[in-house]
């Protein structure tokens, strides 16, 4: 059974909670051979799939850790732990008061594995109550899941709320001009999705930008204060620009890893429900996962009055020129991506909703290999 509140589901059954956990391992073991795809298709370089799978492969452990937090869900633990929050019509992932809690536990995770019994203890007990009371030492059993959350968190390398900015030298043009590659992301508290960052940028200070003590963590928090799904591209880096007149951003991308649809978990509307209706998939592959990327380039460069006689370098960014479109989108273009199994495939093709022929789809085959279409 599940509660709701609004767009928000409660998944408060053991074999819900344990279905919608397992359906995500599968999804986020394709998202990584999408970023390989998309690497081998020359949509993306090779520091940028590094960066991106580091970030892909984050969600999972995100996911890792809250599967093992709810895995008693439902059963009479002797405890009141609540159930996982999901986004139930936005977006199908856990909703951001769950990521909030998880980085708080993370805080305290040493003190309460200090606190518990090892898992080694806690599996001879068990041992002890199936075969010596000849009862489920279902008690035990949660002790121990929230010991395994705990050791996940411990961990680390998962995915915040906010994953600060980092970044990564990519040579140098000349000597007093560094190019970098600045990446972060934020879990989008707006629209409950993991939203990726990655920013080319040119440094002419005076010295190299993460040895700069004044201007790093003024990138740092200039950049977390703007990673708002709200803001267009375009704002976001001239923003950055006129913020920082040694920076020049050359290229940012924001890469939104989601929504995910489901028949099981999510109340979706219009073609993408027709399809999952009509694809009639077993358990574990009624799914369909959306990836779009938004992409804004610095076509030329202008040179600006600064003081009485200097001049600096600000960005003149290329939007879309089709339709007008482009002032509205805020970037040089948008792809819009489908991650899906067979299955669904094969229903979407047969149905060919309208808006669907420009979306890249990217298909799971039974055997587990992603193709693109």
């Amino acid at each position: 059974m599940t509660t709701s509140t609004k767009d928000h589901t409660a998944l408060m059954e053991t074999r819900a909670s344990r279905r919608y956990f397992q359906k995500f391992e599968r999804i986020t073991e394709h998202l990584t051979q999408v970023a390989a795809a998309r690497a081998a298709e020359g949509a993306i370089g090779e520091a940028e799939v590094k960066v991106l799978t580091r970030y892909l492969l984050a969600i999972g452990y995100t996911f890792k850790a809250l599967s093992m937090k709810y895995l008693l869900v439902g059963r009479e633990t002797g405890h009141f732990f609540g159930s996982l929050a999901m986004d139930a019509v936005e977006s199908g992932f856990p909703v951001f008061n769950e990521l909030l809690v998880m980085a708080n536990d993370a805080q305290q995770a040493e003190s309460h594995l200090r606190n518990m019994p090892d898992t080694e203890t806690l599996k001879d007990e068990m041992l002890r109550v199936i075969v010596g009371e000849q009862e489920i030492p279902t008690r035990l059993q949660f002790a121990l899941s929230q010991r395994l959350y705990y050791e996940e968190l411990l961990k680390g390398h998962l995915f915040w709320a906010q994953n600060h900015p980092e970044v990564q030298w990519q040579g140098s043009l000349s000597e007093r001009r560094r190019q970098y590659l600045i990446h972060w992301a934020v879990y989008d508290s707006q629209n409950n999705l993991p939203t990726i960052y990655l920013m080319d940028v040119e440094d002419t200070g005076r010295r190299a930008l993460p040895k700069d003590e004044r201007r790093w963590p003024e990138v740092q928090a200039h950049l977390m204060a703007q990673a708002v799904g709200g803001l267009k591209l375009v704002t976001i880096a001239k923003g950055f620009d006129e913020s920082f007149d040694d920076l020049h951003p050359k290229r940012l991308r924001r890469i939104h890893v989601g929504p995910m649809y489901s028949s099981a978990f999510t109340r979706q509307t219009g073609p993408i429900r027709e399809v999952l209706e009509a694809a009639r998939s077993p358990e574990g592959e009624d799914w369909a996962l959306a990836w779009t990327t938004e992409d804004l380039h610095s076509e030329q460069v202008k040179d600006e009055r600064s003081g009485w006689f200097g001049t600096v370098e600000r960005q003149v960014f290329a939007l879309d020129p089709f339709s007008g479109r482009g002032a509205d989108l805020g970037a040089t273009s948008m792809e819009r991506s489908l991650i899906l199994p067979q299955r669904p495939f094969q229903a979407l093709e047969e149905l060919n909703p309208p808006g669907f022929g420009s979306v890249t789809k990217y298909v799971v085959s039974p055997q587990g290999r992603v193709l693109r279409y």
